[in-house]
């Protein structure tokens, strides 16, 4: 009787721990904050009162994601430059590797832009219509050793697309660099520069993705390179110019209409999306963050998204902008203290949307706004600055992820470049974004199934105090804190149907 009883009690305390252990969700939880951790490995979590919900629905499936990442700008690269060897390696192994942030969509100008050492374009000869003396050779020295080098960092390889400022002012009609439309009669001349910009980057080992057909075509104030469109001729040069040009030539590459901020979005896929015939060769839109410091534009999104359900929707350029950089000082980006352009320059009816702001909040705010409305790619600005936030010939300065000192040879990761992280590293291309329900509506949350069957959940505590939430998939769910002014990422390894 006793061995019966002794051999009854045993196979109950193991069904008790198999039970116990099945009803676990077995997570890795990693957390950047303002208290000090970066991308920091959590594992140890204690039971506290108000404990909210997260429930994850993986069935229930959104957009598929292109990528996230930076850009290469000619600025970044000569900074790289002008780095020890050991020093431009451990940047680009930071962004590319698969044990760094693993960036997998970027962007990189055509022509020379603000954040160039100097105005260049590569059509020179003024009335080359043919541009028989299309040259890329202003890239080699700088700009495409950074790309390869990013090329051979990287296990998954990365999308890149390009963007020009502006063509070569001889297109123009007020012959300069700022400012001024593309002259009609060089339409086909503008789409010719396109083709030649993929047959010459190919020629380098570099395939390029995607394009944006204008940064920034509703201008920006004058100041430096741009180039001025309206919706309609934007769409009128890639219906009958752009996208026929590119088909003929065998190229395969997307096009991004509009690429600038999201407050307009509306007008641009109303034009982009009027009919068969304007959206044959549009693949999406391309959309900018600088209309407000904290205002995601969840209608502009929305509306582009219904307009055109199967086109992407990218963010494409995004910064801490008019703001020199905090140098080697973690706490200043948690803080309310960057102002933007329109905290100078804004009129009065939108000086609301400028208010001060914590550069690591408006991020995570905006990435996970943006992942929960519709948008499938979101690239970060310059990849490397300096200390003055430059170089950039307008002195139009701003703060990059990664900040050098090139006459130190010191490379500074700011809070910045963890918060990028913790959405490329754990977000991969061809990810569905997943529905969930969140009953702690001061936590900010979004979530993704990747490829490979695991899911990546992202909370973002902008708020003071700690949190508890209990992460919920299916029968199973675990307890996790997040402390104060803090953005997690937490992994659900591989799930198995």
């Amino acid at each position: 009787m006793k061995a019966n009883y002794f051999f009854s009690l045993l196979l109950l305390l193991l069904m008790m721990s198999c039970n116990s252990k099945d009803n676990t969700l077995v997570v890795s939880v990693y957390e950047t904050s303002e208290a000090g951790n970066k991308l920091t490995k959590l594992t140890d979590f204690v039971e506290v009162k108000n404990t909210s919900i997260i429930k994850i629905n993986p069935d229930s499936t959104f957009q598929t994601i292109t990528g996230f990442g930076g850009a290469f700008t000619e600025s970044s690269a000569y900074l790289l430059n002008k780095l020890s060897k050991e020093k431009r390696d451990t940047v680009i192994q930071a962004y590319f590797s698969s044990e760094g942030a693993n960036y997998s969509l970027t962007r990189s100008h055509m022509n020379s832009c603000d954040f160039s050492i100097s105005q260049y374009s590569y059509s020179p000869v003024e009335n080359d219509i043919e541009l028989k003396h299309f040259t890329i050779e202003d890239d080699k020295d700088d700009l495409i050793p950074f790309i390869k080098d990013a090329m051979k960092a990287s296990t998954d390889g990365f999308k890149i697309f390009g963007s020009p400022w502006t063509a070569a002012p001889w297109m123009k009609d007020n012959n300069k660099w700022v400012g001024g439309k593309l002259l009609p009669k060089y339409y086909d001349t503008w789409a010719l520069f396109f083709s030649k910009y993929v047959d010459a980057y190919k020629k380098e080992g570099i395939d390029i993705w995607g394009f944006t057909v204008e940064n920034e075509p509703l201008g920006n104030g004058n100041n430096w390179e741009s180039m001025h469109y309206s919706p309609d001729e934007m769409t009128n040069f890639v219906q009958n110019h752009l996208g026929p040009k590119l088909e003929a030539d065998g190229h395969d590459v997307k096009i991004l209409g509009y690429d600038q901020n999201r407050e307009h979005l509306n007008e641009w896929v109303d034009s982009m999306y009027k009919d068969e015939a304007s959206s044959k060769y549009f693949d999406g839109t391309a959309i900018h963050w600088y209309a407000s410091t904290y205002e995601i534009f969840p209608d502009q999104l929305q509306y582009a998204h219904n307009k055109a359900p199967n086109k992407y929707i990218i963010q494409a350029e995004a910064c801490v902008d008019s703001q020199i950089p905090v140098w080697q000082d973690d706490a200043w980006y948690w803080k309310k203290e960057a102002t933007d352009w329109g905290w100078d320059w804004a009129p009065d009816k939108d000086k609301h949307l400028h208010p001060k702001y914590a550069p690591v909040n408006r991020y995570a705010k905006d990435i996970i706004g943006c992942l929960n409305n519709w948008v499938d790619g979101w690239v970060d600005w310059n990849m490397v600055l300096d200390k003055q936030g430059g170089p950039n010939w307008f002195e139009n300065w701003c703060i990059a992820p990664v900040i050098v000192d090139t006459e130190s040879d010191e490379v500074y990761f700011t809070p910045l470049y963890y918060t990028m992280a913790h959405f490329s590293k754990y977000i991969r291309p061809e990810a569905k974004v997943i529905d969930l329900d969140n009953s702690d509506k001061e936590l900010q949350v979004t979530a993704v199934k990747n490829p490979d069957g695991s899911i990546a959940i992202i909370v973002f505590n902008e708020g003071k105090t700690k949190k508890s939430f209990k992460l919920q998939l299916e029968s199973k769910e675990t307890l996790i804190n997040i402390d104060a002014q803090a953005l997690q990422t937490v992994v659900i390894p591989t799930v198995k149907k």
